[in-house]
């Protein structure tokens, strides 16, 4: 009895009495062709007009369709397709690394497949069943299709377009998006006089060395709303800063704050009409 080959990556597979001294050449063989299916990564061009490239999986050889990662590369100029034998059960990471403004297909000889769009030049997460290629991205796994994972182009990941430098994911429970990172204070450049008054969630570095001034808060404010203040030389305690309330309470009364603690950081916090203004720390 001779050998076969597995269907989905082409292994010989031995039989007892078969290929006497050989045996140590032949598992190294397969043990590469193992390899190649496991990480092997090789960039295939497909440079052209409309055409169709077939990629092989060829028995005891390293064969392109057997790759882990395949890079499709090169300036086309019109719709390609590329194929992989019928039968072949394994996944596929795909990156359309070409140029130009056409689709890219991959596919069973036989069956279908997936596209990479016009302007795709990104990755997509493949599986052969042995009849078509199906994309993963698409599946719905284990929780619902809300959970599902993509890989997209080069401006979004999950479905999700990126934001910007500094940005953090955030989510209400049904959808994601990328924001500005909120909870803390906009700290702005030193100052040594009223900023125009202080603007909800700033922080300001307040340097009093030549001499006493006053900031005044917003005319308005909710629920929440809250701005810090820190001593930025250590000279509250001979130079007072003055809180301005601006017709709010602060603490409750109808007053201005005097800070005048060397080194002071603060925050005041609006409550309501009442108490107004309240020091988160004392």
């Amino acid at each position: 009895m001779t050998s076969a080959y597995s269907t989905d990556l082409q292994l010989e597979l031995m039989v007892t009495g078969e290929n006497a001294g050989t045996w140590g050449d032949k598992t190294n063989t397969n043990l590469n062709l193992v390899q190649q299916a496991i990480a092997g990564y090789e960039a295939v061009s497909i440079a052209g007009g409309v055409q169709t490239t077939n990629l092989a999986m060829t028995p005891e050889t390293i064969s392109n369709a057997r790759n882990a990662v395949i890079k499709f590369t090169g300036t086309i100029t019109g719709n390609q397709t590329v194929t992989i034998p019928n039968g072949i059960e394994k996944t596929y990471i795909l990156e359309n690394g070409t140029t130009g403004s056409f689709t890219v297909a991959f596919k069973t000889v036989s069956g279908t497949g997936v596209t990479f769009a016009t302007t795709d030049k990104g990755f997509k997460y493949v599986f052969s069943d042995g009849t078509n290629v199906n994309d993963i991205a698409l599946a719905s796994p284990p929780g619902g299709s809300d959970k599902q994972l993509q890989f997209n182009d080069s401006d979004a990941f999950g479905g999700i377009t990126m934001g910007t430098t500094g940005q953090v994911l955030t989510t209400d429970g049904t959808t994601a998006s990328f924001g500005d990172i909120s909870g803390g204070a906009s700290w702005q450049a030193v100052i040594t006089a009223d900023p125009a008054n202080a603007v909800i969630g700033s922080g300001y570095f307040c340097n009093t060395t030549g001499g006493a001034f006053t900031v005044t808060l917003p005319t308005s404010a909710a629920i929440g709303d809250f701005i810090s203040f820190i001593d930025y030389a250590g000279t509250f305690d001979t130079n007072n800063l003055t809180i301005a309330r601006n017709s709010h309470n602060i603490q409750g009364a109808a007053a201005d704050l005097t800070v005048a603690t060397e080194r002071a950081g603060f925050t005041l916090v609006y409550v309501d009409s009442t108490q107004g203004w309240l020091l988160q720390n004392n």
